[in-house]
């Protein structure tokens, strides 16, 4: 009967098998249905024989106060630092035992625990099923994630127009013809006899002849002279935005061997790269 052992517990004593770059989910934020929330990984068993990941320590103080449970590895997800159980809820986890950090769990006993766990009467019927084998096994496949750049629009006050008017004075000269009436005296010698006498009354009459000029009378009309309407009119433009993104790329050689970050196969004291495939359960 093969026993489960702790994960920090193989590493701190067969690190020579598994290498530096075991992949090991705790502190990652744990998921159950729907994507809700539920805690995070406290840690994984690793079966003692072959040294696969068999269950992940789930702390699910997102729906309990405080209680980790057992989780079997293969109903996991793994996207970047997060780990979802689609399946897992509330009522399951709920129906399972609180995780002892002093027993020594067996592969075997476990399962059968399980088994009970995920069909317990207190589970709804709709969220019941069944384990299998295959629900035990790690997941071998490895989200690679990439950022991408998204860049949206808002439409800001880039500039205000204001349009008014005021008062210019300035001095016109304009030209007009005018005409006035001027005395013209004419004298003729005339040589014939008169009635009247020298100092009679109408011997001191006089003669007024009015004249008359044209004087320039100035007033003032207005008139509309232009016509201003405002409008505004789009121009369109190209920027480049200039962002730095990440990805994450997959690091394995030609040949199929698990490589490290600078590219040399992972061959340690006669161990193969198909050795630690095996011993992580791919």
């Amino acid at each position: 009967m093969s026993q489960l052992i702790r994960l920090k517990d193989i590493q701190a004593t067969h690190r020579d098998l598994i290498g530096d770059d075991y992949y090991d989910p705790t502190g990652k934020t744990a998921y159950g249905v729907n994507e809700e929330k539920i805690g995070k990984i406290e840690g994984a068993l690793v079966e003692d024989t072959t040294g696969r990941i068999r269950y992940l320590i789930v702390d699910a103080g997102g729906w309990f106060s405080s209680k980790e449970v057992l989780v079997p590895a293969g109903l996991a997800r793994i996207v970047g630092d997060d780990v979802f159980f689609d399946s897992l809820t509330q009522a399951q986890v709920e129906a399972m035992d609180v995780y002892d950090h002093d027993y020594q769990y067996s592969y075997k006993e476990q399962y059968e625990k399980d088994r009970q766990s995920f069909v317990a009467d207190s589970v709804p019927t709709a969220e019941r099923m069944e384990i299998a084998e295959h629900n035990y096994d790690a997941p071998n496949k490895l989200e690679l994630l990439e950022e991408r750049l998204t860049v949206n629009k808002d439409r800001i006050v880039a500039g205000l127009v204001k349009v008014g008017k005021h008062v210019v004075t300035e001095e016109r000269n304009v030209d007009v013809e005018l005409e006035e009436e001027h005395a013209n005296i004419e004298r003729t010698n005339v040589d014939r006899p008169t009635d009247r006498h020298i100092g009679d009354v109408n011997g001191n009459e006089s003669i007024e002849v009015e004249l008359s000029a044209e004087r320039a009378r100035v007033g003032k009309e207005t008139y509309v002279s232009e016509e201003v309407n405002v409008g505004k009119t789009t121009e369109r433009h190209t920027e480049t935005i200039v962002e730095t993104i990440q990805r994450e790329e997959l690091d394995i050689d030609r040949d199929g061997n698990v490589v490290d970050r600078e590219g040399n196969i992972v061959d340690r004291d006669g161990i193969t790269a198909e050795d630690v495939r095996r011993a992580r359960g791919m």
